[in-house]
C-alpha cells in the first residue's frame, strides 16, 4: 500500500520528535552542564576578587582589631545569598577562615597535609576534602601574591547539586516544550485531516468514480470548507460529462440529418437524369437544384469548421480600424435582390455619419450577414428591417431589428445552440444550417464583446451587439 501524504507527515514528525527527545535528554544535559560550570567559574572568580579587595587583608592580618568570627559572619551573609562557601588560606596551607563554620579555630587545619597539590590547579570539581566538605563542589582557587611571593589563597565553593538542579530545570522546560509541540502537532494533524485530507479523499474518490464512468453520489462537504467551491466545480463537470454523450448523439443526429437531406436530393436527381426518368430537356432545371444542394453542403461544412476553429482558440483576429456604418451599407446592398423579392425595406439609422471601430472586419461582416439573413427570412412581406449604430461612451451599439414572426420565450435561451431551430422557423428556414447564430456568438465573444437578443412572438426580433470605438487607422 502506497504511503499517503498524511502517513509520510506523521512518520516525519515522529522521527523528528524522537531525535529531539534524544537530543534534549542525552546531549543537551552535558552541554548545559559545561555551559553553566563555565559561567559559574567566571562568577566565582569575580567573587574571589571581591573577597580579596574587601576582606583578605583584614583576615590575614595577625594583629587585626576585628574578631575573626565577626569577619566570618559578614562573609557568610554574602555567601548565603550567593549559595557559596569561602575558604581563606595562608601560603603554608593553614586554613584561616571558613564561612561555612563560624566557630572554626584558626590554623587548626592544613590542607597541604592531606592534599599537597591542592593549590596547583585553579579549580576543582570534587568532594575530596572530606574533613570540611560533605558534598561535591565546584571550587575556584585565587592565589594572592605580593612582590611575586604567594601570601595566601582564596577558595570559593559552589555546590554541584545546584548546577545539576539548573540543568534539570532546563531539561524539564525543554521536555515540556516538546510535549506541547507534540500535542500541537497532533491537534494540527487532526485539524488538517478534518479540513483538508478527509474532504480531499472524498473528492479524489469522487473523481476516480467519474473517470471510471460509474455512478457516485455527490460528496457531502461543509459549505464553510475551502473545498466546497471545488466540489461544486466537480459536480458541474460531472453533469457536463453526463450530458456529453447526449450532446454527441444530438450533434451527430443533426449533422447527419443536415447532410442526408441534400445528399439524398443530389443522388435522387442524378440517378433520375442518368436512367432517363428526367428527360434531357429538364436536366438544366435539376442541375441547378443539385448545385443549390451542393452549396448548402459547402456552407454547412464551412460553418462547422469555423465553429471548431473558435472552440479550439486557434483563430487569430485580424484587428483593424474601419467605419462600421460603411460595412452596414455594404452588407445591406448585398441583400437588395432578396429584399425586392419580398418587398422588404432596409432602413439604416446612424447616430454619426462615420463611426470607426476596432475589430476583425471580415468576421464582423459575417456577423452582420448572418443577422440580416435571419431577419429577412423571418420577416413578413411589405415590412421593414432597421439597421442601427449608436455611440455610447467608448462603445458602439449595433442592432438589427425586424418586425417578423419573433422567437418564442421558450427558445430565447437556446438560439445560440448548434443546429437549434425554433418551431416557428422550421417552415420558413428550409436552407438554414442552424449554425449561423452559434458562429455569430463565437465571433463576438472572441472580440471580448457582448451580444443580446430581445423578441416578442408575432411582433419581431432585435439583435444588439457591441464593438469598441476607435479613431481611423488606430488599431
Amino acid at each position: 500500500m502506497k504511503h499517503t501524504a498524511m502517513k509520510k507527515l506523521i512518520l516525519f514528525y515522529t522521527i523528528l520528535t524522537l531525535l529531539l527527545l534524544l537530543l534534549v535528554n542525552v546531549f543537551l544535559p552535558h552541554y548545559l552542564s559545561e555551559q553553566i560550570i563555565a559561567e559559574k567559574k567566571n562568577e566565582l572568580n569575580a567573587y574571589s576578587h571581591y573577597i580579596l579587595d574587601t576582606h583578605y587583608e583584614t583576615v590575614s592580618d595577625a594583629y587585626t582589631i576585628y574578631n575573626k568570627k565577626t569577619i566570618t559572619a559578614r562573609i557568610a551573609e554574602t555567601d548565603n545569598i550567593l549559595n557559596v562557601r569561602t575558604w581563606i588560606f595562608h601560603a603554608n596551607g593553614d586554613l584561616i577562615l571558613d564561612s561555612g563554620n563560624e566557630s572554626y579555630i584558626e590554623n587548626s587545619f592544613n590542607i597541604l597535609t592531606e592534599h599537597p597539590h591542592y593549590f596547583e590547579a585553579y579549580y576543582h570539581v570534587n568532594d575530596s576534602v572530606k574533613t570540611l566538605l560533605s558534598e561535591t563542589m565546584l571550587s575556584v582557587i585565587l592565589p594572592v601574591s605580593e612582590q611575586l611571593q604567594i601570601k595566601g589563597y582564596i577558595v570559593i565553593h559552589y555546590p554541584i547539586h545546584a548546577i545539576a538542579k539548573s540543568v534539570s530545570t532546563y531539561i524539564t522546560l525543554a521536555n515540556s516544550f516538546l510535549i506541547l509541540l507534540m500535542i500541537a502537532f497532533l491537534l494540527g494533524m487532526l485539524l488538517t485531516y478534518r479540513i483538508t485530507i478527509h474532504p480531499l479523499k472524498k473528492l479524489t474518490h469522487y473523481v476516480m468514480q467519474i473517470n471510471k464512468g460509474e455512478y457516485v453520489e455527490q460528496p457531502t462537504i461543509s459549505k464553510r470548507s475551502d473545498f466546497n467551491r471545488l466540489q461544486l466545480e466537480l459536480t458541474y463537470m460531472k453533469e457536463k460529462i453526463e450530458n456529453l454523450d447526449e450532446y454527441q448523439k444530438n450533434f451527430i443526429a443533426n449533422v447527419s440529418h443536415d447532410f442526408r437531406s441534400p445528399l439524398t436530393s443530389i443522388k435522387g436527381y442524378a440517378v433520375a437524369m442518368s436512367d432517363g426518368t428526367i428527360p434531357p430537356e429538364l436536366h438544366d432545371k435539376y442541375l441547378n437544384v443539385i448545385i443549390t444542394e451542393v452549396e448548402r453542403l459547402t456552407k454547412l461544412t464551412t460553418n462547422l469548421l469555423s465553429l471548431n476553429q473558435f472552440e479550439q482558440k486557434g483563430y487569430q483576429l485580424d484587428l483593424t480600424s474601419f467605419d462600421i456604418n460603411l460595412v452596414l451599407r455594404q452588407t445591406a446592398t448585398s441583400f437588395e435582390g432578396t429584399c425586392k423579392q419580398k418587398h422588404i425595406k432596409l432602413k439604416l439609422i446612424f447616430s454619426e455619419k462615420e463611426t470607426y471601430v476596432t475589430a476583425d472586419k471580415s468576421k464582423i461582416q459575417q456577423v452582420l450577414y448572418n443577422l440580416l439573413d435571419n431577419a429577412i427570412k423571418f420577416s413578413h412581406k411589405d415590412s421593414e428591417i432597421h439597421l442601427k449604430t449608436i455611440e455610447k461612451k467608448e462603445k458602439v451599439l449595433i442592432s438589427v431589428k425586424d418586425f417578423g414572426i419573433g422567437i418564442p420565450k421558450s427558445g430565447l435561451n437556446k438560439i445560440w445552440d448548434r443546429f437549434y431551430k425554433t418551431d416557428l422557423s422550421r417552415g420558413k428556414d428550409k436552407k438554414g444550417t442552424g449554425l449561423g447564430l452559434s458562429i455569430t456568438k463565437e465571433i463576438i465573444s472572441a472580440h471580448n464583446e457582448t451580444i443580446n437578443v430581445t423578441s416578442t412572438e408575432g411582433a419581431g426580433t432585435e439583435f444588439t451587439f457591441t464593438l469598441t470605438l476607435t479613431t481611423p487607422n488606430n488599431v
